[in-house]
């Protein structure tokens, strides 16, 4: 009986939203569910994330801006010259100028002899301070086309959200109608139990005036045990039921407001679901992103082009006349893969079979989706029958127990088959309970396909 009504739960979080002693209806129970559910508030941070994504997609239209200090010490002779020329203060000297003035004036000019002063110079120390900015002024729509995806990734995320949101409001609103349910089968069984006792009354009296026997008695009282554990094991359903609405809550809830038991079947069309359906949307997307990632690919037959600019400046000390020493150098840059095996166009094929083999799984959800509409909406049907027809088969075994109860008042019939008619009447009433319960369950899981929509 346990698995017709219990649900599996999670560990009840205390939290300090309301009181835990408040009875709270299911609309109440929505609304917190919405901004204080632990897994809701998980979805939106990943939407915040992908957000981020975005922004940094967006960011290479701008390009980048980098300062770059160098330190270096050498005595290395390219180094020590090149150095000198960075920080505009090479001179005659460094060629070894001065060597060949001596030799010249000596009447012994040298043009062979490698000059001392160029090759074998001091170490030197190197600063230099530079400020570098680089633009991408066409990439062959790469870019926009990764920002095409980020997007598309961005609305995915907002649509896993909305189906975290979509599944548990159902699970919330199946707690609350499975509440309803437990208390109308206590209620019930209530109602049999009074008739036990008065059962049991009446068999005492006739004990004493010999017109019953004591296995008579024996048998309203197993009968009346197990009708108590019945009621015991809903009561600990119940429990469990609190236990799992707090954890959806993220909050202590001991009291609610059950709805009616009466949910009309939605009267939305199989368009409409498909339509409205996250899982259909979350397709299209990724069908989006397929698209997208085809344009990627055929980014790489076009020209790369892009901008720089840099100023710096350099010296044997830190930013030692720093404005004397300054520098600039601006430019631009195409690049253009002109050939590479082929390997282009087996990109671009591989990522246009993605996007066609993603367009039939998009068709094949959809198709899905009716399929599952349709064997909820007949699955609806039956169950609506059955407990028409439960009903009225409820209403002839209480006419039949209590015709019986008085057969036995009457000795025209004995407790055994009072006892047999009055478990055939909660066999009927925990029956009609339980296909309740499975109707219910299907016209939630109808409104979650037409993403909560409860027309």
């Amino acid at each position: 009986m346990r698995k017709i009504f219990a649900f599996v739960l999670g560990v009840a979080i205390s939290g300090s939203f309301l009181n835990a002693s408040d009875s709270i209806t299911l609309e109440s129970a929505l609304e917190i569910l919405k901004s204080q559910n632990l897994e809701i508030k998980g979805a939106e941070i990943d939407i915040e994330s992908a957000l981020q994504e975005a922004k940094a997609a967006s960011a290479n239209h701008y390009g980048k801006l980098d300062f770059i200090q160098d330190f270096a010490k050498s005595d290395d002779a390219g180094n020590v010259f090149g150095f000198k020329l960075s920080s505009r203060e090479a001179n005659f000297g460094d060629f070894g100028a001065q060597e060949f003035m001596n030799n010249y004036m000596a009447g012994t000019p040298d043009y062979t002899t490698p000059p001392r002063d160029l090759n074998y110079p001091d170490s030197r120390n190197y600063f230099q301070s530079k400020l570098k900015y680089e633009v991408p002024l066409f990439t062959g729509f790469k870019i926009s086309s990764y920002e095409d995806i980020m997007e598309s990734v961005t609305k995915i995320k907002k649509l896993e959200k909305s189906q975290v949101v979509n599944e548990k409001i159902y699970e919330m609103r199946k707690s609350f109608y499975d509440m309803a349910l437990l208390e109308e089968s206590i209620s019930n069984l209530g109602v049999i139990l009074s008739n036990i006792d008065t059962l049991d009354a009446m068999t005492q009296e006739m004990i004493e005036v010999g017109y019953a026997k004591k296995v008579d008695l024996l048998e309203v009282k197993a009968k009346k045990g197990n009708v108590e554990r019945l009621v015991s094991q809903m009561e600990s359903n119940k429990e469990l039921l609190y236990h799992y609405i707090s954890f959806l809550l993220n909050q202590k809830v001991t009291s609610i407001k059950t709805p009616s038991l009466e949910i009309k079947t939605p009267t939305l069309t199989s368009e409409d679901i498909v339509k409205n359906n996250l899982d259909i949307q979350k397709a299209n997307r990724g069908l989006a992103i397929k698209e997208s990632m085809v344009d990627v690919s055929k980014s790489a037959y076009y020209p790369m082009v892009g901008a720089f600019a840099e100023v710096a400046t350099a010296d044997d000390t830190f930013l030692e006349d720093a404005s004397d020493h300054q520098s600039y150098t601006i430019g631009a840059r195409l690049t253009w893969n002109i050939f590479n095996g082929g390997a282009d166009y087996a990109n671009v094929e591989r990522s246009r079979l993605d996007y066609l083999k993603t367009k039939t799984q998009v068709a094949l959800a959809n198709s899905g989706i009716e399929l599952q509409i349709q064997k909820i909406k007949t699955e609806i049907e039956s169950f609506n029958k059955d407990i028409e027809s439960l009903r009225k088969e409820l209403a002839l075994a209480d006419e039949i127990y209590k015709n019986y109860e008085a057969r036995y008042r009457e000795k025209l019939s004995s407790m055994s088959d009072v006892i047999i008619k009055q478990s055939e009447q909660i066999q009927k009433i925990l029956q009609l309970q339980q296909t309740i319960n499975k109707r219910n369950e299907r016209v939630f899981a109808l409104e979650k396909l037409a993403n909560g929509d409860e027309r």
